[in-house]
């Protein structure tokens, strides 16, 4: 690590301020779920429920989350003298010369006197660079013969089927959170009590792959529930008490007649869960 040797290289490090940066507020969504958050947001399940003193995944509508921790952005005042590559050596090396003008927006190594610099990066926006973006972009496929042609539209209409795919099953998901509701905030729809346990994608001989092919092991926080199709039609938009929207999207050999299960991300949750007695309201 480098040191601060303001005496070797003549940096007397005063000025230095440093401003709070408000770690950023969302305000949960229906449809939404800590998953969801998370992957918008560059952060994790986990991260999302601790800063949040949450004990489950579970969330609701108009719940306000914290997505970050609050940090602050370091400033360092340039003195007569100063270079960037001494201001650089005056940190730890993480702080590089690049990473000054970076944060700074220098298009040179030219700093005057008197000049505030960010030497932590914190509250700088990410910049992509053209070749970063070109790197990411799916690289061209030259197609010579009628082979290699045929090859490529089989892989390209293969990829859209797969996207089609999953569209179908995410709209499917996403939907059941698309309810209109009375003015009172009451759901519509039929309502009657049924007894209610949990399962998870992970249970003993499950693939995770329910009985209209929505694939819970991509979404671990998907409300679905488990239903009798006798009773609740599958692909049916439900509200569950102490549970929230979700669609019928699965069955069980022990799911019979007023009964249902509801499908949560550990099994811890579905521990806690329990068996319980709760009112589903099928929307209109």
């Amino acid at each position: 690590m480098k040191k601060l040797v303001s005496v070797l290289i003549g940096l007397v490090i005063i000025g230095i301020a440093a401003t709070s940066v408000s770690a950023a507020d969302y305000e949960v969504q229906k449809g939404d779920s800590l998953w969801k958050i998370a992957n918008e947001n560059n952060t994790t399940v986990e991260i999302l429920m601790e800063i949040n003193g949450l004990k489950s995944s579970l969330i609701h509508p108009k719940q306000v989350l914290k997505l970050g921790v609050e940090t602050e952005a370091e400033f360092y005042i340039v003195q007569e003298g100063d270079t960037l590559t001494h201001i650089s050596n005056s940190y730890s090396d993480d702080v590089t010369v690049d990473k000054l003008r970076e944060w700074n927006n220098l298009t040179s190594d030219l700093i005057i006197t008197g000049q505030r610099l960010n030497v932590n990066g914190v509250g700088v926006e990410p910049t992509v660079s053209e070749e970063s973006e070109q790197t990411a972009d799916e690289p061209e496929v030259e197609t010579g013969t009628d082979a290699n042609e045929e090859h490529q539209e089989a892989v390209e209409e293969s990829q859209d089927s797969a996207e089609e795919s999953q569209e179908a099953v995410e709209e499917q998901v996403e939907s059941a959170n698309k309810v209109e509701e009375t003015t009172t905030g009451e759901v519509r729809g039929e309502t009657f009590a049924v007894e209610a346990t949990a399962y998870t994608a992970g249970c003993s001989g499950c693939s995770g792959v329910t009985a209209t092919g929505i694939n819970l092991n991509n979404d671990p926080y998907a409300k679905v529930i488990a239903v009798d199709p006798n009773v609740i039609p599958l692909g049916t938009q439900v509200y569950v008490e102490g549970y929230g929207y979700a669609v019928a999207g699965d069955t069980g050999g022990a799911i019979k007649g007023n009964k249902i299960d509801v499908h949560l991300p550990t099994k811890e949750e579905a521990y806690n869960w329990g068996r319980k007695t709760v009112n589903i309201t099928l929307i209109e």
